[in-house]
């Protein structure tokens, strides 16, 4: 079961929108309610800072936002409509979802990694490399390696980094781990790999117990990791709010993508951006968060739909999608369009 969060309320911004302005006498009853469901992950950084910002409020909305275990959890209240809008990502089990019949709009862009901010990274047990066991991804045929689930974009990233070092996929051998239990099993030696995600790929690297081969930012610039979900009934039924939503998350975005400089969290809003995640998620250390890679976020909302279309291609491979699917029926840009046509592309 979800748990309410203690910062589900909106929190009031410090500054007006020039598209959306709420009076600041405005009284919670004055804003239209939205549902968002978060990892509580860095993912979510962008939503947390839409939050905080007060660009939800200047939208018209009092968002509430209820955390999930993962964004699987997501697809069921999103096409019951208990959630309005969820940061989910396109595994195949979102789109055996909707052939299911469940009803969601991928909207927009929620992590990918843009050239120098890598979501997916592969580590290797540090002992191997070490050894001169692995000098390279073409040495990770025959052994063990962890990716948090069947069907994601990490099983893609996988793919696609051995494929260019001449492996088959089959080659390896797959485990089905939580990030933090790959960094306990690149401790124990109880796996030789791992595809992981920050603040695990920094801890694991950090602590001595594994060294990173190869990210996805290189391996394949532009893909699409994680999404913005709208649930149909939000979609359609609310639609005036739905875009509304849309220029607060992308205002959040921008001011996400002003905190970045050099793949870490060290451009002029860095401070700030740093504050709000540690005091919206679990990860409390500012010195880990100033350490690790920096997802990136398109400040325009632009899903990449040919990063999208490549791991639905694998996932259908795989034998993992249960029918046919087109990507025109998930993915939705006119939010982001019509967002844009008020706020103009982003200029840092």
């Amino acid at each position: 079961m979800p748990s309410k969060l203690s910062r589900s309320a909106f929190v009031a911004g410090t500054s007006a929108s020039a598209f959306f302005t709420v009076a600041p006498s405005a009284r919670s009853a004055d804003l239209e309610p939205v549902t968002v469901g978060i990892a509580n992950s860095i993912s979510d950084t962008v939503i947390f800072i839409a939050v905080e910002k007060g660009y939800f409020r200047d939208a018209g909305l009092a968002v509430t936002t209820t955390g999930y275990t993962s964004a699987s959890d997501m697809v069921a209240p999103l096409g019951t409509g208990q959630l309005d809008v969820g940061g989910g990502s396109a595994s195949a089990g979102l789109y055996n979802a909707v052939l299911r019949g469940i009803d969601l709009k991928i909207v927009a862009d929620k992590a990918s990694s843009q050239p120098g901010y890598a979501v997916n990274s592969i580590l290797v047990q540090k002992a191997h490399v070490d050894d001169k066991r692995v000098r390279g991804l073409k040495d990770l045929k025959g052994m063990k390696v962890a990716i948090t689930g069947a069907g994601t974009s990490a099983l893609s990233t996988l793919n696609d980094a051995l494929k260019s070092a001449g492996v088959a996929y089959k080659d390896v051998e797959i485990v089905y781990m939580s990030f933090p239990d790959q960094v306990v099993a690149l401790q124990n030696k109880a796996i030789d790999a791992a595809v992981t995600t920050e603040p695990s790929a920094t801890i694991v690297i950090s602590r001595g117990y594994a060294v990173k081969i190869a990210t996805d930012d290189k391996i394949y610039p532009g893909h699409d990791i994680a999404q913005l979900l709208y649930s149909q009934k939000f979609a359609q039924q609310r639609n005036a709010a739905a875009k509304r939503f849309l220029v607060a998350y992308l205002r959040g975005a921008r001011f996400y993508n002003g905190a970045l400089r050099d793949g870490r969290f060290a451009g002029p809003n860095a401070d700030e951006v740093i504050s709000i995640i540690s005091t919206a998620t679990p990860i409390k250390d500012t010195a880990l968060l100033r350490a690790i890679t920096a997802s990136g976020c398109d400040p325009n909302g632009r899903v990449n739909v040919a990063s999208l279309e490549h791991d639905l291609q694998f996932y259908r491979e795989q034998g993992l999608i249960n029918g046919n699917i087109s990507l025109a029926k998930v993915v939705d840009n006119s939010f982001a369009e019509a967002a844009l046509k008020q706020l103009g592309p982003y200029r840092r």
